[in-house]
């Protein structure tokens, strides 16, 4: 097994570190465009929920298109799948930084979306291929703090949306280059990327769906991006602007909490989910992030919205690495189906969340959008109680035909 003999990735398997790089580079350019999305698109004169279906679309487009995902990583393999996502996304953020009406914006998106599921299917699914199941926790913050190490790097550079709300759009298409680079030199004579899949068959969509662990991790991902995703992403961006009357920077400043919080803590939590097993950190994130958005909208200053957003950090490290682990245990070898459905789950709650918060927010105000939001967080709770610990489950699960 080829292993890095250094640093937070000693032991793991170098394809991690590989795919940890790529996560990074493509982390970083979304953290600068995140924020300006709702923006950009408010510069057409739209109201606050059709500035959050921007955001919707893409998630939308992932959504609609994951189950053909999923199928073509069967078929094609990791490697040559993730490199395509990449590139699609690279040229639809390009194309959609020369935006002239919010209807093309909102089309390009969409479109980007179609490359980004390629793209964390096919990376998600390697993930589990190359990592030993003792070593999931690990290798899933590993992988998770390359997005978040990119995006607290992303909203430093953010400084270039206050030059042109369109040059956001063209610094990720860069970004996205280089990860495709990245991606095809590091992997491209991988071993454990190319080893066939132990009996030549994958997990089953059906026998995935009878495992209760799958179910509690479905409801996660799909709780954690409407709210701590979705939501968050079309909301605090106007709630900054429109609620606390700041500057487009302390909207940078909030994310950039998030992520280094995240970061510091993915390893130490993905290690926790490893040796004590993967419930008690997914029940302590949904717990805290439920909790935390519910304050969110008696923040009233800057300094109480950095708080909040570094503590949605930590709900966010710990339901990422938990709920990755899980999906690693249940699926073992290779399920692109069954990852796909996961990444559908998440994509589900970013379509709706934004959306329905959107419309909260103009309707009912910020309270009510992040209310619903922290409702959403703590729906996965009884289910997770309910599912039993899978640190085991990968060595056990029945697997016939394909995926």
């Amino acid at each position: 097994m080829l292993v890095l003999r250094r640093g937070p990735l000693r032991e793991l398997p170098a394809e991690v570190g590989a795919l940890a790089a790529v996560a990074f580079m493509v982390a970083v350019g979304f953290g600068v465009v995140a924020p300006a999305i709702p923006l950009f698109a408010r510069h057409f004169g739209v109201s606050k929920t059709e500035a959050s279906a921007v955001i919707s679309a893409f998630a939308a487009a992932r959504l609609v298109t994951a189950p053909f995902a999923g199928r073509l990583v069967n078929a094609f393999g990791e490697r040559v799948m993730l490199a395509t996502g990449i590139g699609i996304v690279a040229a639809s953020s390009l194309v959609a930084g020369l935006s002239a009406d919010y209807w093309q914006l909102l089309v390009l998106r969409g479109v980007g979306g179609v490359g980004s599921i390629m793209f964390s299917v096919s990376a998600s699914s390697l993930l589990i291929r190359v990592t030993p199941p003792h070593q999931r926790g690990r290798a899933q913050g590993v992988f998770a703090g390359g997005f978040l190490i990119g995006s607290i790097a992303g909203p430093a550079l953010g400084f270039v949306a206050a030059w042109s709300l369109r040059a956001p759009f063209f610094l990720y298409a860069g970004t996205l280059v280089v990860a495709g680079a990245i991606a095809l030199r590091a992997l491209q004579h991988s071993e454990l990327a190319a080893r066939p899949v132990p009996g030549g068959v994958t997990l089953r969509l059906g026998a995935a769906l009878r495992n209760r662990a799958y179910i509690a991790t479905l409801l996660t991902n799909l709780a954690e991006d409407w709210a701590l995703v979705g939501a968050r992403s079309a909301m605090v961006p106007l709630f900054v602007q429109d609620r606390l009357g700041l500057g487009s920077i302390w909207t940078y400043v909030g994310f950039f909490a998030l992520s280094a919080v995240s970061g510091v803590l993915l390893l130490p939590f993905g290690k926790r989910a490893d040796t004590s097993g993967r419930r008690p950190v997914l029940l302590g994130g949904l717990v805290l992030g439920a909790v935390t958005l519910a304050v969110l909208p008696l923040v009233d200053d800057a300094a109480g919205l950095v708080g909040v957003m570094a503590v949605l950090g930590v709900s966010g490290a710990a339901l990422s690495v938990a709920s990755g682990a899980i999906l690693g245990d249940v699926v073992g070898g290779r399920g692109g189906t069954v990852v796909a459905t996961y990444q559908m789950a998440g994509d589900a709650g970013t379509v709706a969340g934004p959306l329905v918060a959107g419309w909260l927010a103009d309707a009912h105000g910020y309270g009510a959008a992040f209310g619903v939001a922290a409702a959403v967080v703590a729906m996965p709770i009884a289910a997770v109680v309910a599912a039993p610990e899978t640190r085991a489950v990968s060595e056990h699960a029945t697997r016939t035909g394909t995926g």
